[in-house]
């Protein structure tokens, strides 16, 4: 039997950069899973990621069909199909989570980025943030603030809404040796220092102080 995760597809090659083979991809998904699932806060999108992965489970199941029945190959890559499947709406829920939980930061944090940033949300999660957004400010104004003083019915979502707590700790795993780390202080009585971080490494550590080794793929989430 063929094996889908390395089958040659047209389509493949035009979304994979720098001749990413299959099974870079999926650890490429699987690394920007776990890092959403363990960050505070929402991420740059993955999208060009996503699509990828969405095209190479077509591919996957397409080849699937062309098995010959009874073949026991069959159930191994039908799992491993599954298995990745679930990886792929597992980070795509995640993401939706804090979108609901922090709509009014993410929003903001979106609009206000500069030039060339990369975005935050893909083009459908900003419309689906924009409509969730609206409907909850025009549920909370029906049920509530319409019944209250004219004084008290404008609310600051910013203000009301929790922003991601990014003083909250985090094991990660380091990819590419980091020198001269600023390490702030956890108690009044302590001093900024600065660490080094070896690659392979594992530390706990404050998600503000490595967020930029995050975003730079320097550093994973574990």
């Amino acid at each position: 039997m063929s094996n889908p995760l390395s089958d040659n597809d047209p389509n493949q090659e035009e979304c994979q950069e720098d001749d990413m083979t299959p099974a870079d991809l999926i650890a490429k998904l699987e690394e920007a899973w776990l890092n959403e699932k363990f960050s505070p806060e929402l991420l740059a999108n993955q999208a060009e990621v996503v699509e990828c992965v969405m095209e190479q489970l077509t591919h996957m199941e397409a080849n699937l069909q062309r098995v010959k029945k009874g073949d026991p190959k069959a159930s191994i890559h039908r799992m491993e199909i599954d298995r990745i499947r679930f990886v792929l709406c597992s980070y795509l829920r995640s993401r939706l989570q804090k979108i609901e939980k922090f709509y009014p930061h993410v929003l903001e944090k979106e609009k206000s980025r500069s030039k060339g940033e990369p975005a935050l949300l893909s083009p459908e999660e900003f419309a689906f943030a924009k409509e969730y957004a609206a409907n909850t400010e025009s549920h909370l104004k029906s049920v509530a603030l319409s019944h209250m003083p004219p004084i008290l019915q404008t609310l600051d979502m910013l203000k009301a809404v929790p922003a991601p707590c990014l003083d909250s700790f985090v094991f990660l795993r380091v990819k590419e040796s980091q020198e001269n780390i600023l390490v702030e202080p956890e108690t009044d009585d302590q001093r900024e220092y600065v660490v080094d971080l070896e690659e392979g490494s594992q530390h706990l550590m404050r998600y503000r102080t490595i967020a930029p080794l995050i975003s730079s793929g320097a550093a994973q989430l574990i």
